[in-house]
This record gives C-alpha cells, sequence and structure tokens, in this order.
C-alpha cells in the first residue's frame, strides 16, 4: 500500500492533498466517486473531472473548516446525500448520522457504520467497513488529534475502541503528520524497534513523494503512543517528565497529550 492509490475490494481509494498536509480521500468505483471530508471543492473538483467521475456521495467526520469546506460549492450543483454528525450543525448535512447507524452507498457498493468517537472535538465520528476506516482527526500514524471540544478521557476512550478493531483494518487519516509523530513518538515510547522500522519506511515514502497512508491498526498498536499508554516504558517517560508516575492508563495519556502540545 505504498503507491498514490490503494484498493480495498473493488473500491479504489485516492488521496487528494489539500491545504498544507490535509488528505481529502476519493472513494472510485467505475466512474463513480464520494468523497471523505472535502475541505477544498476545487481539489476535489479536479480530480473528478481529470478522471471523468461522478461524485455521489460525501461523508464528514467533524466540523472543522479543513474538512467541510468544500461542501457547499459541491452540492450546489449536485443533489447528493452528505453525511455527517447529528450532533454538529454542520450547513449542507442532509443525512445525519450518530452511533450505529449505518451508511449505505449503495452504487459503489459500500456500506460503513458509524462510530462516535469524541475527543478531538464533542461530536467527531468515524467511519468502519470491513478492513477501512476513515477516522478523521481522531487517529493518526503515531498520534491522535488535539483536544479541540472534547476531554481527555474521551479521547482515550475512542482511541482505545479504535485500536480493539481487527488489526488488518486500513486507517485513511486525514492529515500527513505521520513523521512528526514519529519524532514525538521516539521520546515517549524509547527502545521501540518497530516504531523505527516504520520511521525508516515513512522517510522513503515521503522522500519518494508517497503518503505514509494508510496505515493499519495493528501497526498502530505497536507504534502509537497514544495506544500505549498502558505500558510501562511511556508510563516511566511520563514519571521522569511529571516526577509522578500515572495512576492508569487515562492519567498517562493525558499527560502524553498535554507534553505532545508543546513539544
Amino acid at each position: 500500500m505504498n503507491d498514490q492509490h490503494s484498493k480495498i475490494g473493488s473500491i479504489e481509494i485516492i488521496p487528494l492533498p489539500a491545504f498544507r498536509d490535509n488528505y481529502l480521500w476519493l472513494l472510485r468505483r467505475g466512474k463513480l466517486a464520494a468523497v471523505v471530508d472535502p475541505g477544498d471543492a476545487a481539489v476535489v473538483e479536479d480530480a473528478l473531472a481529470a478522471q471523468g467521475l461522478d461524485l455521489c456521495a460525501i461523508l464528514l467526520t467533524h466540523h472543522h473548516a479543513d474538512h467541510v469546506g468544500g461542501v457547499a460549492e459541491l452540492i450546489a450543483r449536485r443533489d447528493i446525500p452528505v453525511f455527517g454528525p447529528a450532533a454538529a450543525d454542520i450547513e449542507g448535512v442532509n443525512h445525519p448520522v450518530a452511533e450505529g447507524d449505518e451508511v449505505s452507498l449503495d452504487r459503489l457498493g459500500l456500506r460503513f457504520r458509524v462510530l462516535e468517537v469524541p475527543g478531538h472535538t464533542a461530536s467527531h465520528i468515524a467511519y468502519l467497513a470491513p478492513g477501512l476506516l476513515f477516522p478523521g482527526d481522531t487517529l493518526f500514524s503515531a498520534g491522535c488529534g488535539r483536544l479541540l471540544g472534547g476531554t481527555a478521557a474521551q479521547l482515550h476512550a475512542s482511541l482505545r475502541r479504535l485500536a480493539e478493531l481487527p488489526g488488518d483494518t486500513a486507517v485513511y487519516c486525514t492529515h500527513e503528520y505521520t513523521l512528526a509523530n514519529l519524532a514525538f513518538a521516539r521520546v515517549a515510547d524509547p527502545g521501540n524497534p518497530e516504531r523505527d522500522e516504520w520511521l525508516v519506511e515513512c522517510e522513503a515514502r515521503r522522500d519518494a513523494g508517497q503518503p505514509t497512508l494508510p496505515t493499519t491498526i495493528e501497526r498502530e498498536r505497536r507504534v502509537n503512543p497514544f495506544l500505549r499508554t498502558g505500558e510501562p516504558a511511556v508510563m516511566g517517560v511520563i514519571a521522569d517528565r511529571t516526577g509522578v508516575r500515572p495512576r492508569d492508563s487515562l492519567e498517562c495519556f493525558t499527560a502524553l497529550r498535554a507534553w505532545k502540545d508543546v513539544f
């Protein structure tokens, strides 16, 4: 999965770089497409035109402008479903969804289950299909989102939930933060050889102009310090930094997230 496109069954998943480090994910089957978190309409329109695609659906994970900023323009000339979190007031959403709802993209042959994963925002959702996860800004490779509306306890619980998904689930994160996250992981979780192997691979991908994504749940269990806050090595680093050993994984996570904010 180290080229520009990847496939899950008959669905081709194409990263559309936008802004400084966003990925808008285009799901393509034949001449039909859906897009996840289209913050920039022009990027999506250019891809559709270049590939001769018809846009048939939009999926939104949360309300931040770099994820929803292109919706109004994209639906101005199309009558298509726009799925988004029911708990957020997002202009253009005509199919609000919540925990356990099913999103059926019948024309693409795709069905997603909606997971509520608050923390980055209070109303954040993710879309899960067999072997495929769009987590928005909840989970990054070797990292996680900042607390911008939710709580550390919420984000910790959301990440633990995602970590329990099948290990081979491909994770299509929405930002190219991997190298920066791995730099933090090297000090937060020292002596992790699998993390170092992933760093070497990601550096090679970026040198070749390729995304570091998708990652997998299994990889993140092994390299992501925010999924490893119950591990003695990570707890020990937090104890050394703060002078107080965390009583549990949540205390460790809370201190780790606050440290990453200023790293």
